[in-house]
């Protein structure tokens, strides 16, 4: 621990305030920001930073499309900016004029000072901004007292050149702000660090980069806001998954002296024609109080990052739609009892029924393992066998079934019977049906439409089944919380006698690469055998993968962890005959 203060009229104190928003919340996303200027007050802040699109929450949709849920975003902004008198603010917000403008206010002296509309517009993956947003073309760098501060959103500075680097080159811009909203996937953290620290080092500038957090539908934003120095290196570090305000010094003295010294920096970079334009903003005049140096967080590990990605997601779920109690079915199998933990990680054992529903083809080991679970964990569990509904079920389809075997038919129709006791707890009780399925079954389409497929939240939708292997190790590091021969017994759905999952789909660490080739990297079925997979066995997970899109579109939403997810990620037609 240490204590700095500001040395001269070129230290400026910035703050990053990292908030958990909600989309179409206004008057609270407003009160957190007046929350978050009190205390950037207090510790004597000249320039507090928020998160794209603030006022309103990322991302808004089709929202934006009604034009009073802007004009009333726009009034809210342009009341708080009456309050903001003795620091300045950049804050996001949607901006409706001759267009709409995804924007940052820069808000000081009692008003909107300036006005950054962002550049680049991302249309992939998760993203839609090109179809509410128009472009903006200015560049806007703030002259502060002499510091000269380059502002940008988010995608802004995800390109070399553009705004950032015509902030730096024409507007002399010492230090570059990012306000964003960059959504979280599997070991993007340190990915979007390294990018950063090289644009800091090619533009020879320090960079405050303030990303949102929390879960939003399938979307989780992970926070982990950043100051980087010229040289590359993380002088400051929010927190991953969390809420967080970092305060901290930079002394710009010497930046500009290092870029003339720099040989990148003696050939003037051509840049597209546009405005630079440069906004006087008055630094607050008041004496600081000293300031305490905390070091920045560390980094959380692979299985730490995933398994907090999947408890903001589901405590976020959970409570901005205002549940108070979630259900599952617990089958003594891997899937259900990971679940489980991360239900009553995120949400509370008060919160969390388990439920089994054990048939004829449950094996008396799983019956003993979703009791022992529940046991461990510590929330209200109790059994509903089925045999009586399916025997009911069979006697009325014995007239139709006559004359054919026994197959899939008679197995789904236990898995949609278990799909209907969960639902059927979930409308006497107003329960949220978590649905326990994992990425490798519903990209192949191993799980049943309106039976293990029902839900309202599904937990594991793109944890693929080696991730919840090795997560659910991982929970187990400390406290055997989840029984070892859980883990260790080989996955069964239970719906026939002594059935596998090996019985119809490849071994999961075969499967799961394949998966991630097709469906996250778009590899030809060729390419991904030139890995070194087997042929036939490449075709049909291709296949079937295929031929699932249509149970998947019907699937409830679930946590987005992977580069591609279904659902916003990967939009494929249902009717197509189009082959791999």
């Amino acid at each position: 621990m240490g204590k700095s203060s500001p040395g001269d009229d070129r230290v400026i104190r910035v703050a990053l305030c990292q908030r958990n928003l909600v989309v179409g919340d206004i008057d609270g996303n407003v009160d957190k920001v007046r929350e978050s200027l009190a205390r950037a007050r207090e510790l004597g802040t000249d320039l507090a930073l928020f998160p794209e699109l603030t006022i309103t929450g990322y991302p808004p949709e089709d929202l934006l499309l009604k034009p009073h849920f802007a004009e009333r975003a726009q009034a809210a902004l342009r009341d708080l900016a009456a309050e903001v008198e003795d620091l300045v603010a950049v804050i996001g917000f949607p901006e409706l004029g001759d267009d709409l403008f995804n924007t940052a206010a820069v808000v000081t002296g009692g008003a909107i000072a300036a006005r950054y509309r962002k550049h680049y517009l991302p249309n992939y993956g998760p993203f839609d901004e090109q179809r509410y947003f128009a472009r903006g073309v200015d560049t806007l760098v703030l002259d502060m007292d002499g510091v000269k501060v380059g502002v940008t959103i988010c995608e802004d500075l995800w390109y070399p050149g553009g705004p950032a680097q015509r902030a730096v080159l024409d507007g002399k811009a010492d230090l570059l702000v990012n306000i964003s909203a960059s959504p979280y996937s599997r070991g993007k953290g340190p990915t979007r660090e390294r990018m950063l620290a090289t644009r800091c080092e090619d533009y020879g500038c320090f960079l405050a980069f303030c990303n949102t957090i929390g879960g939003q539908d399938e979307l989780i934003f992970d926070g982990h806001s950043l100051v980087i120095d010229p040289s590359g290196i993380v002088r400051a570090r929010a927190k991953q998954f969390a809420e967080d305000h970092v305060v901290i010094d930079l002394d710009l003295s010497g930046v500009s002296r290092r870029r003339l010294q720099d040989p990148r920096w003696r050939q003037r970079v051509e840049a597209p024609a546009n405005r630079v334009q440069v906004a006087p903003v008055r630094r607050p005049r008041r004496k600081k109080p000293e300031l305490e140096v905390k070091p920045s967080t560390e980094l959380l590990d692979p299985e730490a990052e995933v398994y907090q990605a999947l408890l903001l997601g589901i405590s976020d779920y959970f409570h901005k739609n205002d549940f108070r109690h979630v259900v599952l079915g617990l089958s003594g199998g891997i899937d259900s009892a990971l679940a489980l933990a991360l239900a009553v990680d995120a949400l509370g054992v008060e919160a969390v029924t388990a439920v089994s529903m054990p048939s004829r083809y449950t094996a008396a080991t799983n019956r003993e393992d979703a009791a022992e679970i529940a046991r461990r964990f510590g929330v209200d569990f109790f059994e509903i066998p089925i045999d009586g509904v399916f025997d009911c079920y069979l006697e009325s389809l014995k007239e139709h079934f006559q004359r054919t075997e026994p197959n899939v038919a008679e197995e789904n129709i236990q898995a949609r019977i278990r799909g209907n006791f969960l639902m059927a707890l979930s409308n006497k009780f107003g329960w949220l049906v978590l649905a326990t399925g994992n990425k490798s079954e519903m990209s192949v389409g191993y799980a049943t439409l309106y039976g293990d497929m029902a839900g309202g939240f599904a937990v594991l939708k793109d944890v693929p089944k080696t991730w919840v292997y090795r997560l659910t190790r991982w929970r187990n590091r400390e406290d055997e919380v989840i029984p070892q021969r859980v883990i260790d017994k080989p996955p069964s759905a239970e719906l026939c006698e002594n059935q596998l999952d090996t019985d119809s789909l490849p071994p999961y660490d075969i499967l799961d690469p394949i998966i991630e080739a097709y469906v996250e990297e778009d590899r030809s079925p060729e390419e991904i055998e030139d890995q070194g997979f087997d042929r036939q066995v490449v075709r049909r997970v291709v296949e079937m993968i295929d031929h699932a899109e249509y149970k998947r579109r019907q699937a409830p939403p679930g946590i987005r962890i992977s580069r591609r997810a279904f659902g916003k990620d990967r939009r494929l037609p249902i009717t197509s005959r189009y082959k791999a």
